[in-house]
């Protein structure tokens, strides 16, 4: 998994609630290994019926086309569980989604990918998304390690994260390497185990 410090690049406003995870990867970017998930990434809305784009949608206009990251309205996410919805933001170029709140599942598909679902009030994220839309330079920081958000006209949000995904993101470790991390100690402790109660271990 790609390490994660910081980034610092163009964030798109895109203050809709309930955004699932079928606007963010639909069904046709699953029929095919050889598709490119991140073209497809919002294909209903970025689209028209002909391929053609749909020019008002934010990523497909200057600067935003370029973005690393995404401000969005609450409960980003929802929806059916697929992992692909992760791949497909991270194919695109987004490195961080910054929302009010996030689906269970969709925040830890993307921990596990290495992508930030960052959590700021709904009134941070409405000021935001409107300083954003305003500006002609609309880059956006997030720091990890000082978990700070700063953006144009001066704004600045810090933001919480348990110190385990912390460092997992800093470190670039999923679930599994974070395991493997701890075998001294799970070995540690089956060793007492067996002794104290030796017959958990018994076979037959």
């Amino acid at each position: 998994m790609e390490r994660f410090s910081q980034v610092e690049g163009v964030a798109a406003p895109m203050m809709v609630a309930n955004i699932n995870t079928d606007a963010l990867s639909p069904t046709a970017a699953g029929k095919s290994t050889s598709v490119d998930i991140g073209k497809l990434l919002f294909a209903n809305s970025r689209y028209h019926l002909d391929g053609s784009e749909i020019e008002d949608f934010v990523l497909n206009r200057p600067p935003f086309r370029e973005a690393k990251i995404l401000v969005a309205g609450e409960n980003f996410g929802c929806g059916s569980s697929r992992e692909r919805a992760v791949w497909a933001l991270q194919k695109f170029g987004f490195r961080c989604v910054i929302a009010p709140s996030f689906a269970d599942i969709f925040r830890d598909n993307s921990y596990q990918n290495g992508l930030l679902p960052l959590e700021l009030p709904p009134e941070a994220c409405q000021a935001l998304a409107d300083t954003l839309t305003k500006s002609n330079d609309p880059i956006v920081r997030v720091d990890l390690e000082k978990q700070e958000v700063t953006g144009p006209n001066g704004l600045r949000f810090p933001f919480g994260i348990s110190q385990e995904r912390k460092m997992a993101l800093l470190e670039g470790l999923d679930e599994i390497s974070v395991l493997r991390r701890m075998e001294p100690d799970i070995d540690a402790f089956q060793a007492r185990d067996r002794i104290e109660r030796p017959w958990i271990y018994e076979r037959g």
